[in-house]
């Protein structure tokens, strides 16, 4: 019990301090590359895709590692030591690439990007959840610290960027130093079960999954509903801070709205457990989803600060369900021995495949028929996707027979 309790808190510090990096450098990366890059909402959107492009590619490698080395701490050193570096290469690499090409900018920063955060959380957060089962703590619980580590970067993140945006990203690097004394502190045992539970892992396991039906119903879900997320939140603060008399003040009010936002996300990711568990897995991505279409669509139809704002903090009742329902919804229907390549693959690099696509679409509709018309369009497509998920995702709270777990 008292492993148990220091791992938690030691895990849910490192969740704290890697989402205040990366809120601290990226919550306000859309309106960093607009108003101190000066790129267009068409090249916004291409530097996104391009990101969501390297993420899908580092997804599956860092599933597959991930669930051969079991409970080994070795990706989370990795991301930790390549986050450090945060505040030099947004100041002294990517902003002046993104200026002199942004196409060479947006593949070396992808590349960085995907690798540290896009793809490292995914490898992240299936660690942890991993740990949870383990040790007989509620993954949500731990999760919850993220979203207060990234409120709490986002309370300042506007004010510092209206003095100078590099303020951000060299807080970034401090935040990352800590985490790298966390993840050093931590210390798993693995018992001989685990261990060759683990090394079973084969590439021939992963492409069984792509056999089954149900993991493709699984994948139209997140293509159709979870990525469309977002694509409309990448170039929100852009279109927020529009609706304010001058741009500093929308950045400013945009970071209070965001941290606010997180703070009740974080909230409801300790109470989403007991949602989830009482609705079942499917049912709560059934909720999700439609929460996810009417926050959208409400974007479009609201046209002043204030409604816009409370579209926006749907957010922090949708995220947490549809994260704790994909993991149990996972667990309950495939094999656990591939947890993260069934997250990583399944729910990240899905996503970030339709994120590709959706993208620069989104990118060129904002241009062409503005940010109102765009929202009420992807905000119907999650509302029919929804619905086709609600005859098409699993009932079922045990494994799917289909899947033969190996006797170990």
């Amino acid at each position: 019990m008292e492993k148990s309790k220091k791992l938690y808190w030691k895990l849910s510090a490192y969740f704290f301090f890697f989402f205040f990096t990366w809120s601290a450098s990226y919550s306000l990366f859309a309106i960093w590359l607009g108003q101190e890059i000066n790129l267009s909402g068409a090249e916004t959107g291409m530097i996104f895709s391009v990101n969501a492009i390297f993420a899908l590619c580092i997804q599956p490698l860092y599933g597959y590692i991930s669930d051969k080395i079991g409970l080994k701490k070795n990706i989370l050193f990795f991301i930790s030591i390549l986050l450090v570096f945060t505040g030099p290469f947004y100041i002294y690499v990517y902003g002046p690439l993104l200026q002199y090409n942004a196409f060479l900018g947006a593949i070396i920063g992808g590349l960085y990007l995907g690798v540290a955060f896009l793809a490292g959380i995914g490898a992240i957060e299936t660690y942890i959840e991993k740990i949870s089962r383990k040790y007989g703590f509620e993954y949500g619980k731990s999760r919850m610290w993220g979203s207060l580590g990234w409120a709490a970067a986002t309370f300042f993140a506007g004010q510092l960027f209206n003095i100078n945006p590099n303020i951000n990203f060299w807080v970034a690097s401090v935040s990352a130093v800590v985490l790298v004394g966390i993840i050093l502190s931590i210390r798993i045992e693995m018992t001989n079960e685990e261990v060759v539970s683990a090394k079973s892992v084969s590439l021939k396991d992963v492409g069984e999954l792509f056999l089954l039906k149900d993991f493709w119903f699984f994948i139209l879900y997140v293509v159709g509903v979870t990525c469309v997320y977002s694509v409309y939140d990448q170039q929100f603060p852009v279109y927020y801070s529009s609706l304010f008399p001058t741009e500093a003040t929308g950045n400013q009010v945009f970071g209070y709205l965001n941290s606010f936002q997180v703070f009740l996300e974080a909230g409801m990711m300790f109470l989403a457990p007991f949602v989830v568990n009482k609705l079942g897995a499917k049912n709560s991505l059934i909720l999700a989803g439609f929460l996810m279409a009417f926050r959208i669509i409400g974007s479009g139809m609201a046209f002043e600060p204030i409604g816009i704002s409370a579209m926006k903090l749907i957010h922090a009742l949708e995220l947490p369900i549809m994260l704790i329902a994909i993991f149990k919804y996972l667990a309950a229907n495939f094999d656990t021995r591939l947890s993260s390549v069934l997250y990583l693959v399944g729910f990240q690099f899905a996503s970030q495949v339709g994120a590709s696509i959706l993208s620069p679409i989104a990118g060129n509709l904002y241009d062409t028929i503005g940010f109102r018309q765009t929202y009420i369009i992807i905000g119907l497509l999650v509302l029919c996707f929804t619905v086709i998920s609600m005859f098409t995702l699993l009932n079922s709270k045990t494994k799917n027979k289909n899947i033969i777990e190996k006797v170990i």
